[in-house]
């Protein structure tokens, strides 16, 4: 029985939806037009006027969505993102790794269907955890490997946590350094705070290595000077240790204050960063 060609626009984008999930990824234009007996111009309004958006980004919407499905399994990204269409690595993050982003809302929620990567090692302070998605770091931790497992299953339940010790090499090998007291280079950040929790971050990143600031100090660097305890709110909120070094804060007599990974572990990072 020959098939009815669709007429309308919602048939004319259902078909060429399908396609489009049938071969797991977009299709060139020409093979959509023949299948739904449009021009592309009218396909590109339609798919504007009943999904807002085009047919190109509807087909890599469908190849990510397999590529996140292929990585929840995987036991090697790698296999996964070319398993899921991607010719290389590059593409995969040029393309799926910026729709598989975290926004806000995400992060709040449990980072839900995100795919983060992260890596264990040992440092000069303990053993050391990072979580990353593509856009940078998310989470470090210091202590206990089952017990910072937990902590990151607790701050993002509902992401895909893939264990990628090669992708993660250049951050884990930074971690080694900053709790070592050595400078490394700057890892790139994708956390989520409140505005002041992030002024206060970007403060802390301010203070050079080997050099502490009281509390007040840092409110007043911020201009709110009355806000030393909300400081200390924030700095015990900072999601990356050792990288964003709410260790090098301490109270107004020079005593050490608070730590949220112990008090002995802001101590001897403080010692390993003042000596030459």
């Amino acid at each position: 029985m020959t098939s009815v060609p669709p007429t309308t626009p919602v048939q004319r984008v259902a078909a060429a939806c399908r396609l489009m999930h049938e071969a797991q990824g977009p299709l060139p234009v020409n093979t959509l037009i023949a299948a739904t007996g449009c021009s592309s111009r009218q396909l590109q309004r339609d798919f504007a006027d009943v999904l807002d958006t085009t047919p190109r980004t509807y087909g890599r919407s469908v190849r990510t969505t397999l590529a996140r499905h292929r990585l929840a399994g995987a036991t090697r990204v790698t296999d996964a993102i070319y398993d899921a269409g991607y010719g290389s690595v590059r593409a995969f993050y040029e393309e799926a790794a910026q729709r598989l982003g975290m926004s806000p809302r995400d992060y709040a929620n449990g980072a839900p269907h995100h795919v983060l990567l992260w890596s264990i090692t040992d440092t000069d302070i303990g053993t050391v955890m990072a979580v990353a998605a593509p856009q940078g770091l998310c989470s470090t931790g210091i202590g206990e490997p089952a017990e910072l497992m937990e902590r990151v299953k607790r701050e993002f339940p509902a992401a895909i946590l893939l264990r990628d010790d090669g992708a993660m090499t250049d951050v884990m090998s930074a971690l080694v350094h900053l709790a070592a007291g050595r400078s490394a280079p700057d890892l790139p950040l994708h956390v989520q705070g409140t505005a002041f929790q992030a002024r206060v971050w970007s403060a802390l990143k301010e203070i050079p290595e080997g050099d502490t600031r009281t509390y007040a100090e840092v409110a007043q660097s911020i201009n709110a000077p009355s806000s030393a305890r909300a400081v200390a709110n924030a700095c015990g909120a900072n999601p990356t240790a050792i990288v964003v070094p709410c260790h090098r804060v301490v109270r107004t007599d020079g005593s050490l204050g608070g730590y949220y990974w112990g008090i002995e572990i802001k101590r001897d990072l403080l010692q390993r960063e003042a000596t030459p």
